[in-house]
């Protein structure tokens, strides 16, 4: 299911809590806090929400956001949850970010490798991830740059030097803000540079910039998983 058909799905379940609550969209914009054309342009599927947005409007369709996505589907839209690799070997950091995601009820697949040689087999399907051929690349990399065997900046480069794969959005981990490490990663293709220790208010900063699919929730247990 593409992308612009996701955006599609959760216009229409928007529009349709909206009309069970017989409220206008000038009502629902004000209730939520958002811009009336925001929400018009939402309910056609004509732009992607952050998750901050559909929190709001969950809020004010006095729903949640696990629910909104459910009726967006009617349990589809679940399987469309993208996977996100998370490339980190601080075991107290990995357990920080998993919490992280779970406080603000994302329950996306996520795939914990330790290494950066690991990272590159995940992605490209190798070595003892050779069995992932046949699946799609995770959408969403959370690259911490101190890692074993492979450094950081060397995953990012292979990442952003082959075709396939040069797209998935790269957000880099670090324990450093200094400007000159800061500007390097985005030269080489990340999209972001968090320092930890990290909350999930900075991966909300960057979401805007992320497509829709890694912000979808559903209602379900724990789908982390730690390899």
């Amino acid at each position: 299911m593409a992308i612009a058909d996701l955006k599609t799905l959760l216009g229409a379940a928007i529009k349709a809590e909206r009309s069970v609550l017989g409220i206008s969209q000038e009502e629902l914009a004000y209730r939520a806090g958002l811009h009336r054309t925001y929400v018009s342009d939402l309910e056609r599927g004509a732009r992607n929400p952050s998750i901050e947005s559909i929190q709001k409007l969950a809020g004010a369709l006095e729903t949640s956001v696990s629910m909104l996505f459910e009726q967006a589907g009617s349990g589809n839209l679940a399987k469309q949850l993208v996977e996100i690799l998370l490339v980190e070997d601080n075991p107290r950091d990995v357990q920080l970010i998993l919490r992280g995601f779970a406080k603000a009820k994302i329950t996306n697949p996520v795939h914990v490798v330790r290494d950066g040689a690991k990272a590159l087999d995940f992605i490209f399907a190798t070595g003892p991830y050779a069995h992932r051929r046949d699946a799609h690349s995770p959408q969403i990399v959370l690259l911490d740059l101190n890692l074993p065997k492979k450094s950081g900046i060397e995953v990012l480069e292979q990442i952003k030097a082959n075709e396939t794969t040069r797209d998935i959005p790269v957000i880099v981990l670090t324990t450093s803000n200094r400007g000159r490490d800061v500007a390097e990663c985005r030269r080489r293709g990340a999209i972001a540079c968090i320092v930890k220790p990290l909350g999930f208010q900075s991966f909300s900063e960057v979401t805007p910039r992320l497509s829709l699919a890694w912000t979808l929730v559903k209602p379900k247990a724990d789908t982390s998983a730690a390899t």
